[in-house]
């Protein structure tokens, strides 16, 4: 079994289907890329990992420990396990970088002050914030500030970290300074999984690329394959237009 095993996942808002029959392995240390049009149910899965949207049938298992998201028990132990950064950075305005960082270990994980900030400090001079410690978010660029959020995400000690287009709000020149923290996690062996349209980003960190379409995996492969030499005719036409307007 896959170290995050989804099997037969779906979902939906009200009536609408936005999951259907996903079945997906994730192994440790492996960083799969999400890609596919807009609506495709690729930022709604990393929701149902960590339970922000209820699955309407199939299962996940985490190191082979199945998740219940219907009892609060299970759910809080998987949501110690996943870690999620969204596009919007959702920083404390009136909070220190530092802070921003310190404050869910310490109230939500209990971990001591002393043991949290020593560990916070190093995490923002790995994202490359060696000197942003006590800047407060309204001084940062967009793109300091994900990184701030990236550094609080792994804070808390995640097995997998779920990244969810945390570039698309950004100005362009901002973007590699972001990508360039998620390729130092990578090459660290962090288990990841990423939504994202930067293309030729994923090409180059992705292990495995799963293309999505209305709700549902049409295709996985390495990012060669994929990008490539694409087997099935939607994904053919979804690389097609990439292609055409890169």
């Amino acid at each position: 079994m896959s170290y995050l095993a989804i099997d037969g996942l779906s979902a939906a808002y009200g009536r609408q289907p936005v999951l259907t029959d996903v079945t997906l392995g994730v192994e440790k240390g492996e960083v799969v890329s999400l890609i596919g049009p807009s609506g495709s149910g690729k930022s709604t899965l990393l929701r149902v990992l960590v339970g922000l949207l209820a699955p309407a049938a199939g299962s996940v298992a985490i190191g082979g420990e199945q998740v219940d998201y219907r009892d609060r028990r299970s759910l809080r132990a998987a949501r110690d396990r996943f870690a999620i950064v969204f596009q919007q950075y959702n920083l404390f305005q009136n909070m220190t970088a530092l802070r921003n960082v310190t404050i869910a270990p310490t109230i939500v994980k209990k971990r001591t002050q002393t043991e949290v900030e020593a560990e916070a400090r190093a995490l923002l001079v790995k994202v490359g914030l060696g000197e942003k410690f006590t800047s407060y978010p309204d001084e940062l660029s967009g793109g300091q500030q994900q990184r701030v959020a990236i550094a609080r995400a792994l804070a808390l000690r995640p097995d997998i970290l779920l990244l969810d287009e945390i570039t698309s709000a950004l100005d362009p020149e901002l973007v590699n300074e972001v990508l360039d923290t998620i390729r130092l996690l990578a090459q660290d062996g962090m288990t990841m999984i990423i939504v994202s349209h930067e293309m030729a980003f994923v090409r180059e960190v992705a292990s495995k690329v799963v293309f999505m379409d209305q709700g549902r995996i049409i295709e996985t492969g390495p990012p060669a394959r994929i990008f490539d030499a694409p087997e099935t005719p939607r994904l053919k036409e979804f690389t097609a237009k990439i292609l055409r307007h890169r």
